[in-house]
């Protein structure tokens, strides 16, 4: 049998990554089932006229992303937990919960080629690679206890009172015990979810939101109950009424530059967000992971409730390296004295190493000068992207005051798969609506990378997208 994918030596994308991706496609289009033999390492190398060594390479990644399974003696087959394998988990869909980790994992494994139009990151080319060389070389040097040695429970003592210092501009008053470094922001999310959630609980979550969040809530059991997202923050009206009818445990938000929307909470709408929290005592998770892009503060609900009802989840990740690995997680001495517990049991400790480079990177001014290029170059991505989009035809959710994300849709389109399809023979690739919604339901809109929306290739999707709908 040989599989119906294309391979081109000739676009620059590795012959590797090509199959890989070819691989990944075929079986999500449900042309393949679960148990499906593929073509020996010998025969495709010879139905594509290729060496066996990219053949090997591509089918052993395939493996590890759980596309595929080796079975010894005998040959690859499609792996049987694609459909299967979520199972158990207390999650109310098994099929939907595993195509969302698919979905996690296509923001990585598209060819290289590609312009991913949808991501959550900065631009390789905009990341300062000077600093970040000069400061690992720094630490390398003169802290080489670093390279072997785990972190202290808490994280680096001098990083925590850095961060102390950032969130008190921000009016969040707190000591350096009461913070906790993690391993990335989506650490701290983890953390908290396995202290105060159990299979069957319920939690609300913002509609559209965090994809990656969704899976993890799914991931441990829980029942999402989703809440309009509006230009000044959640749908108030419906938060009310969803109250009436549900006892939730934590409420997951983003109050600045929203995934994936890029609006902030108004101040009214805040007030009436913690009043809510008092009267019907659940706790706020304010994940405030784009606070970096704002060049000036605003009020968090962490700053207007002081960890009352509010555990505050920042870092550094999306602005200073995705591989240097720096969240934390601001709350109660209570709440943080348990975490730490938790981690420990879970990850031993953080990495020493990274912490300590992130401090060379704020001690010495380096990233704060980093910050303002960043801001500035985000700032005038934004503003031609919109404007881009807007003379193409499209629909803006809410011009962004800053970050990264535009939401965005063409009238007439009622599911932003098509889209996805449009963008596909242009080397474009965005994520749909539905990623973001709290049980994947169908969506026209689309999340837009600003620092992506002037590329060529970008235009030329906007343009093509917009006469879908003609």
């Amino acid at each position: 049998m040989k599989l119906d994918i294309e391979l081109d030596r000739d676009n620059g994308v590795p012959l590797i990554e090509q199959i890989v991706h070819g691989v990944q496609t075929w079986i999500r289009s449900r042309a393949a089932r679960p148990g499906a033999k593929l073509p020996s390492i010998r025969q495709f190398a010879a139905d594509y006229a290729i060496s066996r060594f990219p053949v090997i390479e591509a089918y052993d990644r395939l493996v590890s992303l759980g596309y595929v399974d080796s079975r010894h003696g005998s040959g690859f087959y499609v792996a049987e937990r694609l459909r299967t394998g979520m199972s158990g988990r207390g999650t109310s869909d098994p099929r939907r919960a595993e195509e969302e980790s698919v979905h996690l994992l296509q923001e990585f494994n598209h060819p290289g080629g590609t312009l991913k139009l949808g991501s959550g990151f900065t631009p390789e080319a905009w990341r300062d690679m000077d600093s970040l060389v000069h400061a690992i070389r720094h630490v390398s040097r003169v802290d080489t206890e670093s390279l072997i040695d785990y972190s202290t429970p808490l994280g680096n003592a001098t990083l925590r009172e850095h961060l102390q210092a950032r969130i008190a501009q921000l009016g969040i008053v707190v000591d350096a015990s009461q913070i906790l470094i993690t391993n990335g922001a989506s650490h701290a999310l983890d953390l908290l979810m396995r202290y105060r959630l159990k299979p069957g609980d319920t939690v609300f979550v913002e509609d559209p939101g965090y994809f990656n969040l969704n899976g993890l809530l799914k991931l441990h059991g829980v029942k999402l109950i989703g809440i309009p997202r509006n230009h000044g923050g959640p749908d108030l009206d419906v938060l009310q009424a969803q109250l009436q009818q549900h006892r939730p445990k934590l409420f997951f938000i983003n109050t600045v530059f929203h995934n994936p929307t890029g609006t902030s909470v108004s101040p009214p709408v805040a007030f009436r967000l913690l009043q809510f929290a008092r009267e019907h005592d659940f706790t706020f998770v304010e994940d405030d992971i784009f606070a970096d892009f704002q060049s000036e503060p605003t009020a968090r609900l962490a700053t207007l409730d002081q960890l009352e009802h509010v555990v505050y989840i920042g870092g550094l990740s999306k602005t200073l390296s995705s591989s240097l690995r720096i969240g934390y997680l601001v709350a109660s001495h209570a709440i943080v004295k348990d975490l730490i517990d938790i981690k420990m049991l879970t990850s031993i400790g953080g990495s020493r190493f990274v912490e300590a480079v992130a401090v060379a990177l704020l001690e010495r001014g380096m990233y704060r000068k980093y910050l303002e290029r960043l801001r500035r170059r985000m700032s005038d991505a934004m503003g031609l992207t919109v404007q881009t989009l807007e003379d193409n035809g499209w629909e803006v959710f809410e011009k962004p005051l800053g970050g990264q994300f535009v939401w965005a849709r063409v009238p007439g389109i009622d599911d932003a798969a098509r889209l996805v399809e449009c963008g596909e023979p242009l080397g474009v690739t965005v994520p749909p609506g539905s990623y973001f919604r709290p049980n994947a339901e169908t969506s026209p809109w689309i999340r837009i990378n600003a620092a992506f929306g002037n590329d060529p290739r970008a235009h030329a999707f906007f343009a093509a997208a917009a006469q879908l709908a003609r």
